[in-house]
């Protein structure tokens, strides 16, 4: 019962929360990136993050427009693939892209950043503004008593992308 001893309360003004059954989702599809050129994404992501290229697709007017609430749109899409995962690279030439090519901040709401796993951080981050991205220095950490290193980088249109290199499986979840 709402209210009761001990049972938490909604905050003024928002709903109480209820709990749903999961629907049935069959599997996480892809991640999209919007990027202002695939021409200049794809070495980024490929060459220096080893993503594969599994396809592309292009689309102009209905029924994408109706799907991406953008009433005049032609798009570029690239999947690349890499351990298991997909990034859907979108390039929208028509209405074309908006906001700022720089990194959002960290609380921005919606998807903050991608994490890959690496095996030497140094031999990696000069290679990083070779290929367009740059490197966010002022991110970089070390914790040496558990030999890890972080640091952030963005690609060339200001996506956050968190590398960082410790020992262990790289396959083991953070936190566990």
């Amino acid at each position: 019962m709402p209210g009761a001893r001990g049972a938490p309360r909604p905050a003024a003004g928002r709903p109480a929360l209820v709990r749903l059954a999961p629907v049935a989702v069959q599997r996480v599809s892809h991640v999209g990136v919007c990027v202002s050129s695939l021409e200049r994404s794809l070495p980024f992501y490929r060459d220096l993050l080893g993503f594969r290229e599994a396809g592309r697709l292009e689309m102009a007017g209905e029924p994408a427009a109706t799907l991406l609430g953008l009433p005049e749109v032609k798009l570029r899409a690239a999947y690349l693939e890499r351990d298991g995962t997909c990034l859907e690279l979108l390039e929208y030439p028509v209405p074309g892209p908006v906001g700022q090519p720089v990194p959002r901040p960290m609380n921005a709401l919606g998807l903050s950043h991608v994490s890959l796993r690496v095996a030497d951080l140094a031999a990696l981050l000069p290679r990083v503004e070779a290929a367009g991205g740059s490197v966010l220095a002022r991110s970089r950490i070390a914790i040496p008593e558990a030999r890890t290193a972080a640091v952030f980088i963005a690609d060339p249109d200001g996506t956050r992308i968190e590398l960082v290199e410790s020992p262990g499986d790289p396959a083991r979840k953070p936190g566990r």
